[in-house]
């Protein structure tokens, strides 16, 4: 029986193809890319046409061995690995690797429908070299990026930091917002506020006062310094007009009525769903990505990496369909919208993303298949689809001004806006949500019917007292609509740049906001400073246009990297070799690491540094810690200079009378602690007694007594009728008495000192709340239930630090997490990011209901254990030129088989003498 090898990137994916396909195709999967460069060197020959040395991945080995057992009973071979350029290349490294005698067939499809795997099977296309061209020279350029400027890093700013094209310029947009923040003056300003006594009742603000237009939040600058042309309320004169408005007249002075109409936005691009999958959903990127590849696997929506707003016929037939039905026809727009993508390449010309299938299935339809984040992901995708086919949302603006006069002649116009939507149109379905500090232009509210000259009733007139905010942080969807809006970057790199930076600790969260660390300030003015052009947003940008040009063969790859590498005569841009090497030397690294934040009262700067330990701020020899969870734009000298004032660990605060040892405040890495003793006044060997101080007390403000009430604890509360010793203790999490192998929680700290012998024993009376042999520690914080495993997901300290658990799957928590402004989703984040490293190296994933434990994937069956590799790296294919023909071996391999373990030594010592590489983002 004739049968074909079908191979994809996911078992997700060939579950769900395999069905369609039948019993005479094989479906397997690479699980991704088979094929990468080392993780040591730079693999890059760039005196040789820039020839990478590509090597399978330790579960490449194994997926390409099986693969070959099967491909001996095929007859043919289908790529059908996603059409864009990471696709394109996974099938070119499995077409090298494998070596196939039989016909090969390249598959795309957009959906994963019974119809569009069909129409695939029966319409195939070859491996489309362009778009291989641009994946590799995509790798090549993130090496060759990492390989020369994250050194620099590393010797200036501090170890294990990395730089990447798409990496440092997303993080120069973070901190450069900071900045803003940092530099910006609020300003204070008051208005007026009239309720109006008509039905319906509305409020009116003030607008003009005496013909000059008041002063808004708008009209200030970043400095806090308003326009000329408006008047400023102060205090004493907004409450004063308020004041002698009361009972006056306030009359109509101007009606303006005008015909509203709004219209649907396109359907979902990446970006675009990327961003409201934060806004409504308040998922991250990365989460919102990984969500919609489980969608799109299981044959829900269209490929959900793409830069089209298109739709096809059918799906714009299929959404017309479903809006007739749902809303009637009134709610159809007269013809069928059409939505110009701004598509730039092949792998981008597919669809937007929308619901899969010649019909569209209701959410209410797959609401027993998905998990409550894949259902809530599938109806904002169906909900946007089907606005975009439905009518303008049509109704009234009306826009009033009131006019009064005060008895000092002082004449004062207030202004009310609101909009009357008469026909919903396309909010029926959907309406787009706006960014922190954006206003709503569709925001209703209802005016009643008034006439010019009539005077209306007045309840209250408020004087209310404003400051002006500064530029709101980036959040996850407002930064990738600004890499969309520059160019930088492409749909598939934008989450895991993100997730990149988060990781690494450049940025942090704070609720949904990205706050950048001071080491991001380090490394973007070194890069600001000396390697402008690698940061510069146009150039950025460039670079993604010139990948665009190769993927359509429009310029060749190996001159395009030369370029960029080595640079070329009469151009301004040196090449990065040239540019790292010419300014390395040059560089500061005692300046690059300071940043000014002002000067005491006697004059003395003060400058905050990124240290090997944490952040931390300097007066002349003067240091303090700067709290890992202190924005940049927080660390006033007000801060600086209480942070500077607090006890320092080296002084002590005085000496315990029982033993006369010196007692110190210190503030260490969990917080701040008192201590009994150092290694001067200690015998050798014996360890200092500590003691972490209360949540209710504050370093600066310990006195010795405090001290050495805390310093007392463990405190022995009594003895009991039996005679064992019962003591208040103050354990990791809070307080607590105990007895024996017994212990009971205290309310709060403050009983450790006070707790009496009687209150004890009430309480390690009362029944334990844990079952089991011994009382459970308590979680550091809750997150809520996670909506994949369903289980109640908390974060626990452990042996290797803070990690979040759903009872089955662990997590640990990122650099750039705090676990008191952690978000619940970025815990679900966490924990669907590691079981999807469970599942790349050969785990079962974890979806749907209960969680399961991972198990192995199963090999081929009747596929044998592969023999020993040859002794000459026999595993690696040749390389290919510009052209795309193989390059001859340098050497030939031995006819003899050399032995396995002779091979595996051979291997291990020439990989010895390769140079670590550094680390650098995919982007």
């Amino acid at each position: 029986m004739s049968r074909s090898l079908v191979i994809v990137e996911s078992p997700a994916k060939a579950k769900t193809i395999a069905r369609f396909l039948g019993d005479g195709y094989l479906v397997r999967a690479s699980i991704g890319h088979v094929a990468d460069l080392p993780s040591k060197g730079l693999a890059v020959d760039v005196d040789n046409d820039f020839a990478p040395t590509w090597e399978l991945t330790p579960r490449g080995k194994d997926v390409v061995r099986d693969l070959k057992a099967l491909l001996k009973d095929a007859d043919e071979l289908f790529l059908a690995t996603d059409e864009d350029r990471e696709g394109e290349a996974i099938s070119w490294h499995l077409l090298e690797r494998l070596k196939p005698k039989v016909p090969v067939k390249r598959m795309v499809f957009h959906e994963i429908t019974k119809s569009a795997i069909e129409h695939a099977v029966a319409n195939p296309r070859q491996v489309d070299m362009g778009l291989v061209d641009a994946a590799e020279t995509r790798r090549i350029l993130d090496r060759l990026y990492g390989y020369e400027v994250s050194p620099v890093l590393w010797r200036r700013v501090n170890r294990g930091l990395s730089a990447g094209r798409v990496q440092s310029p997303a993080i120069r947009l973070v901190v450069e917002r900071e900045r803003e923040r940092i530099a910006f003056v609020s300003a204070g300003y008051f208005d007026l506020e009239a309720a109006i006594a008509t039905s319906p009742a509305f409020t009116a603000a003030s607008v003009l006062l005496d013909g000059r237009r008041i002063a808004t939040g708008k009209d200030f600058d970043s400095h806090g310094k308003p326009r000329t042309d408006v008047v400023v309320l102060g205090p004493e004169l907004a409450h004063g007009l308020a004041e002698r408005l009361g009972g006056r007249p306030f009359t109509v002075r101007s009606v303006d009525e005008k015909d509203y109409r709004s219209g649907p936005k396109a359907p979902f691009m990446t970006s675009t769903l990327q961003q409201e999958g934060g806004r409504k959903l308040r998922l991250g990127a990365q989460q919102v990505m990984r969500v919609a590849q489980s969608l799109y696997e299981g044959g829900y929506i269209t490929y959900m990496r793409t830069d089209s707003t298109a739709l096809s016929d059918q799906a714009i037939d299929a959404a017309r369909s479903q809006v007739r039905q749902r809303f009637g026809a009134e709610y159809l727009s007269n013809g069928a919208r059409r939505w110009e993508g701004k598509v730039k390449n092949a792998q981008e010309a597919h669809e937007a993303i929308r619901p899969a299938g010649e019909v569209f299935r209701t959410p209410d339809q797959v609401r027993g298949e998905l998990n409550s984040t894949e259902l809530r992901l599938y109806e904002l995708i169906w909900m946007r689809t089907l606005a975009s086919q439905m009518a303008d949302a049509t109704g009234k603006t009306m826009t009033v001004r009131l006019g009064a006069v005060t008895e000092r002649s002082e004449a004062v116009e207030f202004a009310a806006s609101g909009t009357t939507i008469t026909f919903q149109g396309y909010r029926r379905a959907y309406v787009d949500s706006i960014d922190e500090g954006e206003s709503d232009a569709d925001a209703e509210g209802l005016l009643p019917a008034l006439t010019v000259g009539q005077v209306v009733p007045v309840e209250s007139i408020a004087a209310n007292g404003h400051a002006t905010s500064p530029p709101a942080r980036f959040t996850e969807a407002s930064l990738i609509k600004r890499l969309e809006d520059l160019g930088i970057g492409r749909p598939s790199t934008w989450a895991s740049i993100i997730q990149t930076i988060l990781d690494r600790g450049y940025v942090w969260k704070k609720g949904q906001a990205l706050v950048p660390t001071w080491t991001a300030f380090a490394v973007v003015q070194l890069l600001e400073r000396h390697f402008d052009e690698l940061v510069d947003y146009a150039f950025t940008a460039r670079m993604e246009d010139d990948l665009d040009a190769i993927a359509r063969n429009e310029v060749g790859k190996v001159d395009w990297l030369r370029t960029f590498y080595f640079g070329s005569e009469g151009e301004a841009s040196p090449g990065l070799k040239r540019l790292v090497e010419e300014n390395l030397d040059e560089i500061d690294a005692a300046e690059i690491n300071s940043f000014p934040i002002g000067h005491d009262e006697v004059g003395n700067e003060i400058i905050v540094k990124p240290g090997r330990y944490g952040p931390y701020v300097k007066r002349g020899d003067d240091t303090a810690s700067v709290p890992d969870d202190l924005p940049p734009d927080e660390l006033t000298v007000a801060r600086a200079l209480a942070l500077l004032a607090a006890p320092k660990g080296d002084t002590p605060i005085g000496a315990d009378p029982a033993s006369g040892l010196p007692v110190y405040v210190k503030i260490g890495r969990f917080g701040p602690y008192v201590q009994l003793g150092d290694a001067d006044t200690l015998p050798p060997g014996e360890k200092p007694k500590m003691a972490s101080l209360f949540t209710t007390m504050t370093p600066e403000r310990i006195r010795l007594e405090d001290a050495l009430e805390l310093l007392s604890l463990p405190r022995v509360v009594g003895i009991d009728v039996d005679g064992i010793e019962i003591t208040a203790q103050n354990g990791r999490y809070g307080p607590y008495v105990s007895k024996g192998k017994e212990s009971r929680s205290l309310a709060n700290e403050e009983q450790l000192l006070t707790v009496t012998l009687p209150e004890a024993l009430a309480l390690l009376a009362e029944p334990r709340q844990f079952k089991g042999r011994g009382a459970a520690k308590a979680p550091l914080r809750e997150f809520g239930t996670d909506p994949v495993s369903e289980r109640a997901v908390v974060a626990k300290e452990g042996r290797f630090g803070v990690y979040v658990t759903d009872g089955v799957t662990n997590a640990s928590i990122g650099k750039g997490d705090r676990l008191e402004q952690m978000a619940n989703e970025r815990a679900y984040e966490l924990l669907a990011v590691r079981r999807e490293a469970v599942l790349a190296g050969g785990g079962a994933p974890v979806r749907r209901g209960a969680a399961k434990k991972a198990t192995p994937t199963k090999k081929a069956a009747g596929v044998k254990k592969a023999p020993a590799k040859k002794a000459s790296g026999a595993a690696k294919a040749p390389v290919r030129t510009a052209a795309g023909a193989k390059k001859a071996p340098a050497k030939k391999a031995p006819a003899k088989k050399a032995p396995a373990k002779k091979a595996a030594g051979a291997k291990k010592a020439a990989g010895a003498k390769k140079a670590a590489a550094p680390r650098s983002v995919q982007g």
